[in-house]
């Protein structure tokens, strides 16, 4: 990659700027009159004001010198990276000897260099798994989502280095919960499906500490499935998938708790986990690192043996391994899982739901209610119908208390509600420090990071693909395409665009890219063009219009779609180009 800027600072004395972050290297031609000649090359991801890198940046921040010796005439280097001695440790992924260790940098600086250095001298090696950066577009009319979209995207290309998803550099280690919301990602910006299933299939065996994350292997392979329409490593991990529901851990209600002694040495072996349970809710938590404000990323969540955040993913996980399970022809098996998925949603409802409130409770026994008790019940579709607008609101409320990982099911959550109007403004909000804006114009990066700032997580690293949620949250949920069978045989369109005026997104899919574009006039019309590649169909949702009449074209034709909620829907739209208009 060339340099985006370069100055010259004193003699032999350089600043390259690369434009973006990437892992790797650099790569320099220089001419020496003699042999031995040493010279600095500092690499790092933070700049100390425009022409020098922040040489102790704090945290997990990334920044190093190493010594090049020079031979004696003109000759290119390639500048070995030193190791670090926490992410190339026993559990971290190691990078193959054909590429070589790398680090996370954008800019250099080169002292002590005996010839001069310009664009054509200079260039980062940067390191990532195969990647397609025209197979998805997404364009729209407020350029501050764009920027949003660019950074969350690239951020899935340059975390890829290590050929499986980890959490970023400071441990290169895979864990569940960033490898699900990297995968949506992935499959939002790359047709590639690949790099997911080998992260997830390494993951089976490799499983860590959260409750939560063993729970996340089951949403991942029911992604999997929903994304290639491949039932291989469903069959093949089957009893895996299984264990990892957690269901021995539930007691006669259905709910489960990891302290209620039913976290056996059998109950770990069977989910490949050395080592214990441990509840998560968001991280970090507040009693540790030092964090202002005392409560982390939890939102003062009271951890109770039966914990909402807990069971709601064990309802979520029951419910997919039941259609995983009729997939592979096991309709026994899911038929068990579906009662117990059942069973789960009643004392759900009935031992976690305060109903004076309208919202959800932090666990059994307690009386406080978190962003997080509330966000992922609304997500996950645990919410009865009469009662989601009240957690909405008090989801909508509570606005973003929570950390970058959280924000995938927050902005999930208030999707699901049809409150893709404040989702919007919370992707984009200018006014916080708990936004992507703010990573991008405040604090300059081009990767996403790992918290919101360093204030809420100071030892975070600033590359880490857990914090990219707008990458499939902005196709998935904003653009509003989703596969609603496996393999894209049939895909729902409902986009939410907030006072968007255009929008284009160019996804791509296991059966071809499927295009959508839209024109808005709040109150006036709403303009969706799609284009569906062969062998599949859509359903087709579009706004209201805030009326209970209207009118509803297909092709230039009026057809009397169904409604649903907030939305028209048109049912069963075939293969090929479509032009969709709602008027009031």
């Amino acid at each position: 990659i060339q340099p985006a800027r370069i100055g010259k600072k004193a003699d032999g004395s350089y600043f390259v700027d690369f434009g973006k972050a990437a892992f790797g290297s650099v790569e320099i031609t220089l001419t020496s009159p003699e042999a031995g000649r040493q010279v600095e090359v500092h690499l790092g991801e933070v700049p100390a004001g425009s022409d020098a890198i922040d040489r102790d940046p704090g945290g997990s921040r990334r920044y190093r010198m190493m010594t090049l010796t020079l031979d004696q005439g003109t000759r290119t280097y390639r500048v070995p990276i030193t190791p670090d001695k926490r992410n190339t440790g026993p559990q971290a992924v190691k990078m193959p000897a054909s590429v070589g260790e790398v680090m996370p940098f954008r800019y250099c600086e080169i002292v002590n260099s005996p010839s001069e250095i310009d664009a054509s001298s200079i260039r980062q090696i940067a390191v990532h798994y195969p990647f397609d950066d025209s197979a998805a577009q997404f364009s729209c009319s407020d350029p501050v989502l764009n920027d949003v979209w660019e950074l969350c995207k690239y951020s899935i290309k340059a975390t890829s280095f290590c050929g499986v998803y980890v959490d970023g550099d400071r441990e290169r280690i895979p864990y569940e919960g960033d490898a699900y919301i990297n995968q949506l990602c992935h499959y939002s910006v790359d047709r590639e499906y690949t790099l997911a299933r080998y992260s997830h299939e390494y993951l089976i065996t490799h499983a860590t500490w959260p409750t939560e994350w063993i729970l996340h292997s089951v949403l991942i392979a029911w992604a999997d499935y929903l994304y290639t329409g491949d039932t291989d490593s469903i069959a093949h991990f089957y009893e895996d998938l299984k264990a990892k529901t957690l269901l021995a851990l539930a007691r006669e209600d259905g709910l489960i708790s990891t302290q209620t002694g039913l976290v056996t040495r059998d109950v770990l072996a069977s989910i490949h986990l050395s080592g214990n349970l441990r509840d998560l809710v968001d991280w970090p938590h507040g009693n540790i690192l030092g964090l202002q404000g005392g409560y982390g990323e939890t939102d003062d969540f009271e951890f109770k043996p039966i914990n909402t955040v807990v069971n709601a993913f064990h309802y979520r996980a029951l419910v997919l391994m039941g259609r995983m399970a009729a997939a592979i022809g096991k309709g026994d098996d899911a038929a068990r899982f579906a009662q117990a998925a059942e069973r789960a949603l009643r004392s759900f409802n009935d031992k976690l739901f305060d109903k004076a409130k309208g919202v959800y409770v932090d666990g059994e026994g307690s009386t406080h209610s978190a962003l997080h008790a509330n966000m992922f019940p609304l997500a996950f579709g645990l919410v009865p119908p009469e009662h989601v607008r009240s957690v909405a609101d008090f989801v909508k409320s509570r606005g973003m208390v929570c950390s970058v990982y959280g924000s995938q099911y927050l902005l999930e959550a208030l999707y699901e509600a049809s409150e893709g109007d404040f989702a919007l403004k919370l992707m984009t909000d200018r006014s916080t420090d708990r936004s992507w804006p703010h990573m991008i114009y405040d604090v300059g990066t081009t990767i996403t990071l790992e918290a919101w700032d360093n204030k809420y997580k100071p030892n975070q690293d600033w590359n880490h693909a857990w914090g990219a949620a707008p990458a499939n949250i902005i196709p998935r949920c904003l653009m509003g395409v989703q596969p609603i069978e496996p393999g894209f045989a049939k895909v729902r369109i409902r986009p939410q665009v907030g006072d968007l005026k255009t929008g284009s997104l160019d996804l791509p899919t296991v059966r071809g890219t499927i295009h959508v574009d839209f024109a808005s006039e709040p109150g006036r019309s709403f303009v969706l063009n799609v284009e569906l590649p062969g062998n599949t169909e859509a359903a087709v949702c579009l706004p209201r219009m805030g009326q209970a009449k209207g009118e509803t074209l297909v092709d230039g034709n009026v057809v009397a779609p169904t409604e649903e909620g907030d939305f028209v829907v048109i049912p069963n739209v075939p293969a090929g180009r479509h032009r969709f208009e709602r008027k009031p």
